[in-house]
């Protein structure tokens, strides 16, 4: 018998009253997870950090501003998306998520998966990455490509916060959320992404050199058009650029069995 899903308001309760590990005692608000609860996209990070901590909402600092920057690369808006964390207390000093942490708390995230049901994950980082695609693999050997765990499309990309620290990788970020938007584009899951658009654009052109008629736009330039249903096939998209690879080997990792569940 197939398990019912838990609506996120209730898991939202229960990660509220949440004591599981020591990190509950120093928090100030329990950061579970905001957006479109029926989104077809779901963004993992790794943990909250000060502002986070305050507000009770995922990515509202310095790296929050940019990852709206970045979602407009991939033709979405912030509300198109849900986006949570692994961890939904604040590591104190905002260190690194510990294995006995991501243990007690990612049944959270396993369950926010199972409700809300996207198509595409994706991974902000090392942690969420490793923890999702079950590897010890680090994110630079990863980011950019797109995997297929279970029925989930999974693309993992650098931390925005990464970004603000090291200016080099605000390139590598920008490309990738561009190749995630034509991913998207072809799955019916944005209208347009700033690639479409400059597409579109050199047609035009084309075509009025050519004296040929112009095709018409679908919609007004940097338009998400919302996120629409799409299937949740297995098989990879043969069609979207670049390969759609397997999932990363199994990681020995002690959180590795979470992974298990969170993809029923």
């Amino acid at each position: 018998m197939k398990k019912p899903h838990i609506p996120l308001e209730t898991l939202q309760a229960q990660a509220m009253a949440c004591h599981a590990c020591p990190l509950a005692d120093g928090r100030t608000n329990v950061v579970f997870g905001t957006g479109n609860p029926q989104a077809r996209v779901l963004i993992v990070g790794e943990a909250p950090g000060k502002n986070e901590d305050l507000q009770g909402v995922p990515f509202v600092g310095a790296a929050g501003q940019y990852l709206n920057e970045l979602l407009a690369y991939a033709g979405l808006r912030r509300e198109d998306v849900y986006i949570a964390n692994v961890l939904k207390c604040r590591p104190p000093g905002n260190r690194n998520p510990l294995p006995s942490e991501i243990e007690v708390c990612t049944p959270f995230l396993r369950e926010q998966t199972r409700t809300i049901d996207p198509l595409f994950i994706v991974t902000l980082g090392n942690f969420a990455t490793k923890f999702i695609l079950k590897t010890d693999r680090g994110i630079t050997g990863l980011h950019g490509k797109l995997y297929q765990t279970g029925k989930f499309k999974v693309f993992p990309v650098f931390h925005p916060a990464a970004a603000i620290y090291d200016r080099r990788k605000r390139t590598d970020l920008e490309d990738d959320f561009a190749t995630l938007g034509e991913y998207l584009l072809q799955e019916g899951i944005v209208a347009r992404t700033p690639q479409s658009v400059v597409r579109e654009a050199e047609a035009h052109a084309r075509a009025q050199a050519a004296g040929a008629a112009v095709p018409g736009a679908s919609a007004a330039p940097g338009a998400s058009g919302g996120l629409e249903a799409a299937g949740l096939g297995d098989a990879p998209v043969d069609s979207a650029p670049g390969a759609v690879e397997p999932a990363a080997p199994e990681s020995s990792t002690s959180h590795a069995g979470e992974q298990e569940s969170l993809l029923l």
